[in-house]
């Protein structure tokens, strides 16, 4: 039985998702201080306003921003705007990202997990039960108040005749309210109420009906029937939702007061519109208060909610809210627009993808020693050395002469130059020299990933497309390849070695990485389907034909028709394998924004 160590997975977790949710909170926070300001602005206006601005607020810590962001990113996958990206990318990651962790802060993260250890590991598992703990106690003090209010309605009995019921149904018509509200009468003292979203069902108790008059009683009962027509059942339901995941966040609990506090205003404000009078529905409400007591279920809307003497003065005032004019109406479009369009915009301009590649890749930079790239001395002289010594003690090595930025890419990324497209035109002809190395047993090429989106702001996307391949597979006349024992066989003698142009010779060299190759060589994915497992000596020989003076000059190094042709010949007559036409999903890394080189790096 193997042990996990689930501290050390939640520490690697957390930091991979420490940042995002920051960004996320305090993205929602703004969201929700621009929201306040804008109620401020509206306080003389209709209280629905200003309870939809609190309800986006709401649903703000639930929607995440990166979402839309997402939307974006797609959309700029495919539609390249490199005027409006060149150095827009840099900008929207340091104001919109703020918590992304550099190399430095990986270092010191490194420096203080050595220094306090196990307190430091132990720290996102502290947080996370934590935070559990504290859904699941919120959690459970809404059920409990649920169950409570739910044993209520099953004590209680059906009205389907009698005062009350009349009522309910004539005023649901004049509401507007078109599905059927049933009426339930309780012995509890439980205020008047609706429950229930789907079917909703109204509250009364037995003894209303003696404690309040009929002017009294039907404005009572338009307020609930007005919560039916609004749903406040179910964005309170919402709202629930979001304090029981960011328990933790006070601006939560206090927006839910403010959505309390306008959606019964919301509703005094349609009962007065209604024409009922004001002095009854305030007498009625403050009855209510004298003999029944408040539900303290959010998602069960009441009469008695939010500041009573502040609620008694507007009714009795009855001052008509003004509707919004002209210029209220075009900022709120404006701010809804940028709330739900910025990100979008920031996404086609800065695709998300790439950005958690090459996040991801940047903690890797610091088992790096050293990453150098320069422009190229010699741009002709294109030459590349990968020593990767991951079985060894030696440290991995990346040398580089005359590359371009897309192969240093697929490089980068362990892909074909084929499978490297988009960017802009510089990228495929400027040429510059590479020099990278990493620790013992590390791989050199994620601080290569990291060096490309630090210093020339580079950000990819993959995408997966159906495009011609190759189909490597032993011929009809059988392998003819040599292999090598077992006990022989060991990842460090593993070499490939080329030159002449055409020549290969391979030792201890697996039926995948000799697909890799070939797809190298012939510019398609080559997929390994020939079954043969272990590792072969073999030599490979093909017709390379010298490029001709134009393609030299334009640096072209894909190979040619004559090549491609050529070594599809030889792979059946000196290897027994076979290479056979077919389609395949090609994994792809798109370019989508890059800086050229500023100076020596």
């Amino acid at each position: 039985m193997i042990a996990l160590p689930i501290p050390g997975l939640l520490s690697s977790a957390w930091t991979t998702i420490g940042g995002a949710l920051a960004n996320h909170v305090w993205q929602s926070t703004l969201f929700a201080g621009i929201a306040g300001l804008l109620t401020l602005m509206l306080r003389q206006n209709r209280a629905q306003v200003r309870y939809w601005l609190w309800l986006l607020a709401s649903t703000k810590f639930v929607l995440p921003f990166s979402l839309l962001v997402v939307v974006g990113s797609r959309l700029g996958s495919s539609t390249r705007l490199a005027a409006l990206q060149r150095g827009f990318p840099l900008v929207v990651q340091q104001i919109g990202h703020p918590f992304v962790r550099s190399s430095q802060d990986h270092f010191a993260a490194t420096v203080s997990a050595a220094a306090f250890g196990g307190v430091v590991q132990c720290l996102p598992v502290f947080l996370l039960i934590a935070w559990c703990l504290g859904c699941v106690l919120v959690l459970f003090s809404w059920w409990r108040r649920w169950s409570r209010v739910n044993s209520i309605i099953r004590a209680g009995s059906s009205v389907t005749a009698g005062r009350e019921f009349e009522m309910l149904s004539t005023l649901r018509a004049r509401c507007g309210i078109p599905g059927p509200v049933d009426l339930v009468a309780c012995q509890s003292t439980i205020e008047p109420g609706i429950v229930g979203m789907r079917r909703p069902v109204m509250v009364l108790p037995v003894s209303i009906a003696e404690r309040l008059s009929d002017p009294q009683l039907e404005a009572i009962i338009s307020h609930e029937l007005f919560h039916v027509r609004r749903r406040d059942n179910l964005t309170a339901a919402i709202h629930m939702f979001v304090e029981a995941i960011f328990w933790f966040h006070p601006l939560v609990w206090w927006i839910g007061g403010r959505l309390v506090e306008e959606r019964e205003k919301a509703c005094d404000e349609e009962v007065l519109r209604l024409g009922s009078d004001p002095q009854a529905y305030a007498e009625g409400i403050l009855k209510v208060c004298e003999f029944y007591l408040e539900s303290r279920l959010f998602c069960a809307a009441g009469v008695t909610g939010s500041n009573l003497k502040k609620r008694m003065e507007a009714i009795m005032t009855h001052r008509a809210s003004d509707n919004l004019p002209i210029g209220k109406r075009i900022l709120l479009t404006v701010v809804a627009a940028v709330a739900v369009l910025g990100p979008v915009v920031i996404g086609l301009l800065n695709p998300v993808a790439s950005r958690a590649q090459s996040e991801s890749s940047s903690g890797a930079s610091s088992a790096a020693v050293s990453v150098s790239i320069k422009p190229s001395v010699i741009p002709t002289a294109n030459t590349i050395r990968v020593r990767r010594t991951e079985h060894s003690d030696a440290p991995s090595e990346f040398q580089a002469t005359g590359i371009a930025l897309t192969q240093l890419v697929a490089l980068a990324y362990d892909v074909n130059n084929f499978q490297v497209s988009g960017g802009p035109d510089w990228a495929a002809s400027t040429r510059y020299d590479v020099e990278a190395t990493a620790a013992a047993n590390q791989d050199v090429m994620p601080a290569v990933q990291a060096a490309l989106a630090e210093r020339f702001r580079l950000a990819v996307h993959h995408e997966t497309k159906d495009d011609p391949a190759y189909e490597l597979v032993v011929a009809n006349s059988g392998s003819k390849l040599k292999q090598v024992p077992a006990a022989d066989a060991s990842p460090r003698n593993s070499q490939m070695m080329f030159g002449p142009p055409g020549h290969l010779a391979a030792v201890q060299i697996t039926m995948s990485a000799l697909a890799r190759v070939l797809s190298m060589q012939t510019g398609r994915m080559v997929v390994d389907k020939t079954g043969l497992t272990g590792s072969y000596d073999f030599t490979l020989d093909w017709q390379v034909p010298m490029p001709n003076p134009e393609r030299m000059a334009k640096m072209e190094f894909t190979p040619s028709p004559e090549s491609i042709a050529s070594l599809v010949t030889a792979v059946p007559q000196q290897l027994g394998l076979q290479l056979n036409d077919q389609t395949a999903p090609v994994d792809t890394i798109v370019i989508d924004y890059a800086e050229p080189l500023a100076g020596n790096q």
